[in-house]
């Protein structure tokens, strides 16, 4: 999220709530819900960090803050924009379980196998209806069908260990 305010701040100073408006229109519900407290801590620590800077509001009684970034926020800013996001997903904590778990013949691979489809084929309906409630936003969009993309992925990879589970516990 740090990075997220930085990006909303580059162009022009904004309040707390500014952000926090801007963020719901972009993303909607797709976001979790975010607090004041939340928005007015992280700008805090952006702050402390010395990547924005804020000023009072003269005249305002619920004192206001303004917000801007400052060079270093500048800086953290592009770096940020110009490193990609991570690609890789090594660390699944389902797979880490499966293979914990079975090996240690604390629970059936299938059996764990099954709920975990269940629950990639609930996040998909659950998706389709948050496309429904914010499809007309086009962010909100693009964010839905990505991640829906990525859960058919994972019930794919999941047919992929079923099908060479046999051949891991014949090894064995």
């Amino acid at each position: 999220m740090r990075s997220l305010f930085l990006a909303l701040l580059a162009d022009e100073s904004r309040h707390g709530y500014e952000i926090k408006q801007t963020l719901e229109q972009e993303f909607g519900e797709l976001l979790p819900a975010m607090n004041a407290g939340q928005i007015y801590s992280t700008l805090a620590r952006l702050e402390r960090d010395g990547l924005v800077v804020g000023q009072s509001v003269e005249g305002d009684s619920r004192r206001k803050r303004m917000y801007e970034l400052t060079e270093a926020g500048r800086t953290a800013l592009a770096g940020w924009i110009e490193a990609p996001v991570p690609g890789t997903r090594l660390k699944d904590e389902f797979f880490m379980k499966l293979v914990i778990l079975a090996s240690a013949g604390l629970a059936e691979p299938k059996a764990l196998i099954a709920g975990q489809r269940r629950e990639y084929l609930q996040s998909l309906r659950d998706l389709d209806a948050t496309l429904a409630a914010n499809g007309n936003r086009p962010a909100a969009e693009l964010l839905v069908e990505g991640a829906v993309l990525h859960l058919k992925a994972d019930l794919e990879w999941l047919d992929l260990i079923e099908q060479r589970l046999p051949m891991a516990e014949e090894s064995t």
